[in-house]
């Protein structure tokens, strides 16, 4: 085995006996994980919504010329009505 293995083994071996241990240590990690979880999804949301983001200006754009398109067609469609 590798030394960093080992390293890395014994750091989670610690772990895990606090969390077996104190469950105040298990809610810890629990909520930490939680945590960055919600932070990571966060950011990715902020990444594919921002419109800065040149891809989502192109998604936004196309969108709504979609929608202007169908509002439009229902307009000439109510006035012919």
């Amino acid at each position: 085995m590798e030394f960093y293995q080992i390293i890395t083994f014994s750091f989670f071996g610690v772990a895990m006996y606090f969390i077996l241990t104190d469950k105040n240590v298990a809610a810890f990690f629990h909520y930490n994980f939680r945590l960055v979880n919600t932070y990571i999804r966060a950011k990715w949301w902020l990444i594919t919504n921002n419109p800065n983001n040149p891809v989502v200006k192109y998604l936004i754009y196309r969108r709504s010329l979609r929608l202007a398109k169908e509002l439009v067609e229902k307009i000439n469609k109510h006035k012919e009505t």
